[in-house]
């Protein structure tokens, strides 16, 4: 759209020039026909919109959103619409008690309290993409910065919920793939109303505390 402002005032200057003026009135039918190429060059590359593969594009007019997509390709649409372009591919979202491994500087484990009181760490990773149907809505209903309104709060939510329900030593043992499961189904029914699709939520390590794992090695012992 700069381009076609450029070509505008370019042929406003052709236009109001005076063909007398020295040394750049000879030029006058010149400059009004570059300015006329400007425009024209403007328009169409302002009717252009390329996609790039696993992305879809969110047309917005005057500050609203359209209902449909733009897909990946060549795409021809009103030169004076913007584009809002979002990833349809898997994204991960990481939250580590290990400095700059996940999504935030530092310590970004979820802290849990488990149904015998205890405090549990977990560090976890979610895999998940965004519904290309329903990225007008995301866009109009979230915005782009869906990573933290959205998908941090809910996982951490959820993950704090289900754990209520289990002792800390079973979320580390033999309960920990059905606590897993009702954090999943959970988190996916959510997402899901969201617009989003939850491919894989990942428990990467559940740290007790000391005095646990002190009475689970000497059980073991």
């Amino acid at each position: 759209m700069g381009l076609f402002i450029f070509g505008l005032i370019i042929l406003v200057i052709g236009l109001t020039l005076n063909k007398n003026a020295i040394p750049i009135g000879k030029f006058k039918s010149l400059i009004s026909t570059i300015g006329v190429v400007v425009i024209a060059l403007g328009l169409i590359l302002s009717s252009v919109k390329i996609i790039d593969a696993g992305h879809i594009g969110v047309k917005k007019l005057f500050g609203e959103v359209q209902s449909d997509v733009l897909y990946e390709g060549l795409n021809f649409v009103n030169p004076l619409i913007d584009v809002v372009v979002l990833s349809v591919q898997t994204q991960n979202y990481t939250m580590s008690s290990t400095t700059n491994e996940g999504e935030k500087t530092g310590d970004d484990a979820v802290i849990v309290l488990s149904k015998d009181g205890l405090q549990v760490i977990i560090d976890l990773t979610v895999l998940y993409k965004t519904k290309a149907e329903e990225a007008p809505q995301i866009i109009k209903k979230i915005g782009e910065d869906y990573k933290d309104k959205i998908i941090r709060p809910i996982v951490r939510s959820q993950i704090r919920e289900s754990a209520v329900d289990y002792d800390a030593i079973d979320l580390y043992s033999d309960k920990r793939a059905e606590f897993e499961k009702q954090v999943k189904d959970a988190i996916t029914t959510t997402l899901n109303a969201r617009g989003f699709d939850l491919e894989d939520m990942l428990v990467r390590k559940v740290d007790l505390p000391t005095s646990v794992k002190q009475s689970i090695e000497r059980k073991m012992t």
